[in-house]
Formats: C-alpha cells, sequence, structure tokens
C-alpha cells in the first residue's frame, strides 16, 4: 500500500509566494484575452482595456427644460416692473427638454416663467444669462474622452455611460475557464439513495460557484473515484481546455489520497500541506505551464482555501480589484485556544450590542458546513498565538454587510427550537432584522448579558431551593442590573430514546443500566442543571452513568447522536425527539424565559421580536412543533433593578 507524506508544512504566505513565483516564470499571469460583449452582457466583467468615448454626450446642444429658446440678449432688462414682449419665431421658439436648441438661441426660458400673449408674442417679467438650461454638446462627455479605465469592474451605471458614448459593445477580459475535479470512491451525487459509507458530494457544486461568483467560468467535471490513473486522466483532459484546475479531496497524505502524486507525475509539485487551519492538506503544483490546485476535501477546509489561493489567482488573471472585506474591531465573548504553529480561520458570529462588536465562536470542524452558513465573520488567529482570550478586542473580517450585522438581535444562552422558528419567522416579516442564536447554555447566557455581550439570553435554570425557574439566578447573576424577564414557552423535559425504546427507558433510575449508553449536555446549560437536581433528588452519583461526560451542545445534537445509534438515551425536550423520531419518556415541564436588560427591552431593535412572540399565529406555529406550551408566551414573568 503506498502512502504519501506530507512534503513540509509551510506558511501561508510562503506559499502564495512560491504560487506566483512559479506563474511569473511561467508566463500564466499575463492577464486573459480580449473579447467583446454586449452591453447587456457586460455587468461583472472587466474593462481589458481603456474605453474612449465614440461621440459626445450630448452630441448637440440640448434644451434642460421645456420653455422657450432665446437669445440671451434679448431678455436685458426684463423685471416685474418692466416685463418685456418677445416675438416668436423671430426671438424665441417653443422647446421640450431634450430638443435641440435651433443655432440663432443661446438660451432657454422655463415654461413657468412665461406668459402667452396671443398665438405669436410671449411676455416675461426677468432676463436670463447665456446658456442658462442648456445642456451644452459634451457636457457629460466629449468624445474621445476616458469613459472607463482597464482593469474595471462594469456597473449598471457604466453601462449606460458606454452607450451614451456611442458603444454598443465592451472589451472585457475573457473568463478564465476552471475545471473542478472531485475526487473520492465514496462520493454520489446529490439526489442518490444514501448508504453509509458514502457521502453526497456537494463540494463541487460550492467551489463551481464560488468561481463563477469571482468572474470565472467553471465546468464541473463528474465524480472520479480513487485511482490515480483515472485521476491523471481527468486533470490532462481538464489542462487541455482550461486555465486552472481544481482538484478536490485527496490532498491529504492517506492511501487513497492521490493529488499530490498525480501533479508530481504530470508537473511540478511546489507544495503539500500549508500551516494552516482548517484547510492544512493543501496541494498546489504547476502542470503544462497551468496552476492545479488540490483542495481539501472537508467542506469548511474547501471553502477557506478557494478564498485564500483561488480567488486572487482569479482575481488576478482578470486585472480585477482584490483585497480584503471590510473589517470591525470585536470583543470576544469566549475563549479560544488555538495550536501554535498554524494560522487559525475561525468562523464567528457577530452582533453589535451597546455599542460596540461581539464575535461569538462556532464550531471548529473542517466538516461544519453550517459553520459557513451560519457565519458573520472571520477572524484570523496567527499561528504565534495560542488562542485569543474571552473580553480579548480582535479584527473581524465581515462575511455580511455591516448594516445587517447592526441590525442583528445577538440571542446567546440555551438552545431551544423556539428560537430557530422565531429566527425563521423574523426574517420572513422582517427582512432588515435578523436574530442569531448562538447555544452556551443557560449559565453561558446570563454571563454574556453580564459582560454586555448580548442582547437577550434564552434560559431554563430551576432553583434548588425555591423551585422556581431563572428568578434566582437572573437575581445572584445579573445584580443591580434592570432587567426584564418574558416567557417564551413551558415545555416538556424528558428521556429521549431510538424508536420503539429498545432498553425499555422509563425513569432517570434506568440511566445507570450498564447496557446503557448516555449522552449528556454540556456543562452550564439549564438541562444539565436539571439532570444534575433529579439524580441528586434520587441518589444517583454521575459517575454511575456510562456517558455522563459525553456532551453535546443542542437538543438535536443529542437526539442525532441517539438516531444514529451512538448513544442509546439522553434527557431533551419532546420537539427535539418528534423532529427524528425518537421515542419519547416525559419526566417534567419547564420553563423557558428570556432575560432582557432594559436597555434592549425598550429599544426599537428588540421591539420586533416582542411583537412577535406576542403574536397569536406564532404562538400557534410554536404548539405545532409538538411539546410546548406558549400559552403565557410573551408574558412578563418578573423585572429586576433599580
Amino acid at each position: 500500500m503506498h502512502r504519501d507524506v506530507y512534503l513540509e508544512d509551510i506558511p501561508l504566505e510562503e506559499a502564495e509566494a512560491r504560487l506566483w513565483a512559479a506563474l511569473e516564470e511561467s508566463g500564466f499571469l499575463r492577464p486573459t484575452k480580449v473579447e467583446e460583449v454586449p452591453l447587456e452582457e457586460a455587468a461583472g466583467r472587466v474593462t481589458a482595456g481603456p474605453v474612449w468615448a465614440q461621440t459626445s454626450s450630448p452630441h448637440y446642444h440640448s434644451a434642460a427644460m421645456d420653455g422657450v429658446a432665446v437669445r440671451a440678449e434679448d431678455t436685458y432688462g426684463a423685471s416685474r416692473t418692466s416685463p418685456k414682449r418677445l416675438a416668436l419665431g423671430e426671438q424665441g421658439q417653443w422647446v421640450d427638454t431634450g430638443n435641440a436648441i435651433p443655432p440663432q438661441f443661446n438660451a432657454v426660458i422655463m415654461v413657468e416663467d412665461v406668459q402667452r400673449i396671443g398665438e405669436q408674442e410671449i411676455e416675461i417679467l426677468a432676463s436670463v444669462a447665456p446658456w442658462q438650461h442648456i445642456r451644452p454638446l459634451g457636457e457629460d462627455m466629449v468624445a474621445t474622452e476616458l469613459v472607463l479605465p482597464e482593469n474595471h469592474t462594469i456597473r449598471a451605471t457604466d453601462i449606460g455611460a458606454m452607450a451614451a458614448a456611442g458603444l454598443v459593445r465592451a472589451p472585457v477580459r475573457k473568463r478564465p475557464r476552471v475545471a473542478v475535479i472531485p475526487t473520492g470512491s465514496e462520493l454520489v451525487p446529490p439526489g442518490s439513495a444514501l448508504q453509509p459509507g458514502k457521502i453526497i458530494e456537494s463540494n463541487s457544486l460550492v467551489m463551481a460557484q464560488l468561481a463563477k461568483d469571482w468572474g470565472a467560468e467553471p465546468t464541473r467535471w463528474p465524480i472520479v473515484r480513487d485511482d490515480l490513473e483515472a485521476i491523471q486522466s481527468a486533470v490532462q483532459s481538464a489542462l487541455a481546455t482550461h486555465d486552472v484546475v481544481l482538484i478536490n479531496a485527496g490532498s491529504s497524505a492517506g492511501s487513497h489520497d492521490y493529488t499530490a502524486r498525480v501533479i508530481q507525475s504530470l508537473g511540478r509539485l511546489l507544495v503539500h500541506g500549508i500551516a494552516i487551519r482548517p484547510g492544512h492538506p493543501v496541494v498546489i503544483g504547476i502542470v503544462q505551464g497551468k496552476p492545479v490546485l488540490g483542495i481539501p476535501g472537508y467542506p469548511v477546509s474547501c471553502v477557506l482555501v478557494m478564498e485564500l489561493l483561488v480567488r486572487p489567482l482569479l482575481q488576478r488573471l482578470l486585472g480585477a480589484a482584490s483585497g480584503p472585506r471590510p473589517a470591525v474591531p470585536a470583543v470576544m465573548t469566549r475563549k479560544v485556544l488555538s495550536p501554535l504553529g498554524q494560522d487559525e480561520f475561525l468562523r464567528v458570529k457577530v452582533g453589535k450590542v451597546a455599542g460596540r462588536y461581539v464575535a461569538t465562536p462556532l464550531a471548529r470542524g473542517a466538516g461544519v458546513m453550517m459553520s459557513l452558513v451560519r457565519a458573520e465573520g472571520m477572524v484570523r488567529i496567527p499561528r504565534f498565538s495560542e488562542g485569543v482570550n474571552a473580553g480579548e478586542t480582535v479584527e473581524v473580517e465581515l462575511l455580511r454587510p455591516a448594516y445587517e450585522v447592526d441590525n442583528t438581535i445577538v440571542a446567546i444562552g440555551s438552545h431551544d427550537m423556539t428560537l430557530d422558528l422565531l429566527a425563521s419567522e423574523m426574517r420572513r416579516e422582517h427582512p432588515n432584522v435578523s436574530l442569531s442564536s448562538s447555544n452556551v447554555g443557560s449559565l453561558g447566557g446570563l454571563l454574556a448579558l453580564q459582560r454586555g455581550e448580548a442582547h437577550v439570553a434564552g434560559i431554563h435554570l430551576l432553583d434548588e431551593v425555591s423551585g422556581e425557574y431563572n428568578v434566582a439566578y437572573v437575581r445572584r447573576m445579573l445584580a443591580g442590573r434592570r432587567v426584564t424577564l418574558v416567557n417564551l414557552v413551558y415545555r416538556q423535559q424528558g428521556l429521549m430514546a431510538p424508536r420503539g425504546n429498545p432498553l425499555g427507558i422509563t425513569s432517570l433510575r434506568d440511566l445507570a443500566r450498564p447496557e446503557v449508553a448516555f449522552i449528556n449536555r454540556q456543562r452550564g446549560s439549564g438541562t444539565r442543571v436539571l439532570l444534575d437536581f433529579e439524580l441528586k433528588k434520587i441518589g444517583l452519583q454521575p459517575e454511575a452513568i456510562r456517558g455522563y461526560e459525553r456532551e453535546e451542545f443542542t437538543h438535536t445534537g443529542v437526539a442525532a447522536a441517539i438516531a444514529s445509534g451512538s448513544a442509546g438515551v439522553g434527557l431533551g425536550i419532546l420537539a427535539a425527539a418528534r423532529a427524528l423520531g425518537l421515542d419519547f419518556v416525559p419526566l417534567l415541564e419547564e420553563r423557558y424565559d428570556l432575560a432582557i436588560p432594559a436597555e434592549e427591552y425598550e429599544s426599537s431593535l428588540l421591539a420586533p421580536l416582542l411583537a412577535m412572540v406576542r403574536s397569536t399565529a406564532f404562538r400557534k406555529k410554536v404548539e405545532e412543533l409538538g411539546g410546548y406550551d406558549a400559552s403565557s408566551m410573551g408574558e412578563v414573568v418578573a423585572t429586576f433593578g433599580p
């Protein structure tokens, strides 16, 4: 069995330098060829040279107003106390906006300032200056004047300017042709019947669309099995008709990872392994003078490497302007540990709370595609740093427009499916406002409010002494703060088990049985607090439960683990069990509230959210999920503070 190893593990900047140097040497980085396209197809294309006006605009002296064209000299001396009369024909002529000005006239009097005196005479009450209300020839542009420079990305307004300048086609750079070759014997096309071990091939869709967004013309190859000769053949075929070849997957060092060997056999291997996370197993080479890149197969790694290497490559070929996205300083809400020696690109959720941006880390796995869907920003942690502390200010590259981030309600706290539904309904009813939830547990949510890092926290914390939910915790953790506690739902908590409940789970005492594999919620979550309270009541020690230390951050995460067979039982809500077709053993009902600082409760940003949770229509949709009592939704449970 053949097994490759990384040739090296170099910094990103060095990998980029090797690529650019090799492409300069091969002459590849000369801008792409020129083509002319009709103006209606020119938007988003890059000009291949300067665009010059072929005609002046306007190309004649044009009336800028409806009125009467006159000689300015004939109007001198006119006033309200001494009106002046002009004979139509010799001294004036009616014109509409856009009409050509007769050569004997040099000004226009607006129709509103003209008094008709019969058919052939007008009266005016003020004189006019020469060229008043006339657009002279070339006012907008003069023939031979520069309309657009080279390497300019054409916008809608540019198309209008070119048309006005007499052009019907635009000289643009040809789109670089990019071949996307997905590899892997385990891959199946979208829509295929799935079996264990088979993976839906989705990366090529993403890669092709990114290449298209960046100005290229992509071609998606059919899936190529893990076979050296088959991949070699696909690459050679792609090189015959494409400028850039991207091989997806097979870039690591496993026995079926052939990308580096393929490039080495066909051309020159420049890089195998870059010190970035995610995206470490990158392969870069030159074949037939063209770049061939091995893009990692994990979705997040794939997208990140496309951004870091393919985007600047295509922009350079097109001569398009390039550079980082807008960035803002933001306070990190949680501590993040990062390995030394690798630049880490951390996906974060971003919002603006109390006048400052806050960033909350998302799941860091290279295969967690939804972290890219949910991300509003990216934080680069340098390779010589061990991470970022909570409360530390970092620079966040925004993945969404700043105005969207500014109008995002930041909810940090316990997970509940009602919040997911609320986010969707909010976006539908109020497109300019969004709800962004981060699941860190109830205690984490109150800590976020304490530090001013969230607008609202979802909590369900049972106080052992009083037996009441949430009030004691808010009073203790947000002492001295004005806070409003608003009920969201009452919900069923119970034990989730595989369909049919094969282990016959009936109560928490069953968790001590040796054949039962439990899956827990994370420390600080309301469900974990509830579990520990109930275990204490029945005298069951956590050490007696197999799987007590295994943690998930959401109810649906627990349900998915049980549905997959990797766990046998977990504590969660009925809605999550129903969503994944699990059995549910109800144990108790709990109250889930929203803790909202007074300044946020009274703000215009949260007004749509509060209106939504108090609406009958939303209450009905929540109860349709199952396991929820929304009869008190939106009611104020308690207020705190001075």
